[in-house]
């Protein structure tokens, strides 16, 4: 497809918003107003752009989306399946509509939607909505802020300790509608949040979610951050997540990513003080046809920086993952210690990975490693377990399931954790 065409596409994307909910706030309209100028001179990436050319998205283009018009009507049962008991709020958002029936908070932390934190001229709002995920560049990121009129506000005030977590539920029922989830999290001075951001579906036909989510960390402050993708088989989703990190700071992330015909997810954390820490974890676990892009990049702009990140891949049929994770230490940041690994494991012949870790250092007292593998199961360890009185079909789906589980297994949420190990060990077993 021509740049021509591709601009076309977005443009066609636009022609369906709607008219923006009225706001006395000068700087959110023209956060939005300017999204859509971004728009208008943007074109859909496609495989002659470097970050893209393991990717190709042109199906999506070939399919004309609608934005979801409304919520659908859902009882508590419909969402039954994806209630986690632990949670101490939980915000529900339908085809990326607010449903406040199924939502709750049970608990002092600010938990609640970015409409209403503009009604209320919240200050906060104004300083991180929009300043993180930049869109000058990034025309998806800049899609979702042209359609931006709500999402979800999680703001933890200074050493508040949340001993729950914010459950963010966005659930897909209207098929071939685009929906444009938002998300805004603040975790002030010396205070700690949990956040389970959760991408399900009720349906199994075309649609295209085009989320954006920003964190913003201040100084002492820690935030869990787990965010589950397992839209339906039919799906696109492509997700932006920016985060920026105080002085001593500390941000963990589990970013699983098991459904949607194409997925893609851009995860960039920013150190813009001394002493931050980050752990990143991800999983991909495809199969069939699907493609799982993962792109990451921790940018540690200060001394003392500390990052650890792992990700994985298990690919089946005829799927393609790709992973690039860039580790940038720039000028002046001194005694960074960083680590990134890429294991990834191919279960059939035709499954296919593309991985690139990348060191990008500037600075000259640093610790930093990165590595990748692609390869099949070990030999010797079916061998082992064989020689225990498993059967070889056994054998590698242990193996397999095990590959996988250690990323699940630093979820901390009991009964996402268990769901998701369920999940692995159903998509991992072969029959014998």
């Amino acid at each position: 497809m021509t740049i021509a065409a591709t601009n076309r596409y977005l443009a066609g994307l636009l022609e369906g918003r709607p008219a923006p909910q009225a706001t006395p706030l000068g700087w959110f309209n023209d956060l939005r107003a300017h999204a859509v100028d971004r728009v208008s001179a943007l074109s859909v990436p496609t495989t002659r752009d470097e970050d893209w050319r393991f990717t190709d998205i042109s199906p999506l283009t070939k399919i004309s989306f609608q934005p979801a018009r409304g919520a659908g009507s859902l009882e508590a049962a419909d969402i039954e399946p994806f209630v986690l008991p632990e949670a101490g709020a939980r915000l529900v958002f339908i085809d990326g509509v607010y449903a406040p029936r199924l939502s709750f908070n049970h608990w002092g932390v600010e938990v609640g939607t970015i409409a209403a934190g503009l009604s209320a001229t919240n200050s906060a709002l104004q300083a991180h909505l929009g300043r993180h995920a930049g869109f000058d560049n990034n025309a998806f990121s800049a899609l979702n802020t042209a359609f931006l009129n709500d999402g979800a506000f999680v703001n933890v005030a200074a050493n508040i300790i949340a001993t729950k977590p914010v459950h963010l539920l966005f659930i897909a029922t209207q098929a071939m509608a685009a929906s444009y989830p938002r998300c805004l999290v603040m975790a002030a001075p010396g205070s700690a949040v949990s956040i389970i951001e959760d991408f399900v579906s009720l349906q199994d036909a075309a649609y295209f979610t085009n989320a954006v989510t920003e964190i913003a960390i201040a100084d002492d402050a820690c935030v869990e951050h787990v965010r589950v993708q397992r839209e339906g088989a039919q799906a696109f989703h492509i997700a932006n997540c920016a985060v920026s990190l105080g002085h001593s700071s500390r941000y963990q992330s589990v970013s699983v990513a098991i459904g949607a015909r194409i997925s893609r997810y851009n995860l960039n954390v920013e150190q813009t003080a001394e002493g931050a820490e980050c752990a990143i974890d991800g999983l991909a676990l495809i199969n069939e046809t699907q493609l799982a892009d993962t792109h990451t990049c921790i940018d540690h702009a200060k001394p003392h920086g500390v990052s650890r990140q792992q990700h994985k891949c298990i690919v089946d049929g005829s799927a393609h993952a790709v992973f690039n994770g860039k580790i940038m230490v720039r000028h002046g940041a001194q005694l960074t210690n960083s680590s990134q690994s890429s294991r990834n494991l191919l279960l059939s012949g035709k499954a296919r990975i593309d991985t690139k870790p990348q060191l990008e250092i500037f600075a000259d007292d640093v610790k930093c490693a990165h590595g990748a593998t692609v390869g099949q199961l070990d030999a010797d360890e079916i061998f082992y377990l064989k020689s225990r009185g498993l059967s070889e079909t056994a054998a590698r789906n242990l193996l397999t399931y095990a590959f996988g589980a250690e990323i699940i297994e630093r979820i901390s949420v009991t009964s996402l954790k268990t769901r998701l190990e369920q999940t692995v060990l159903a998509q991992t077993s072969r029959p014998s």
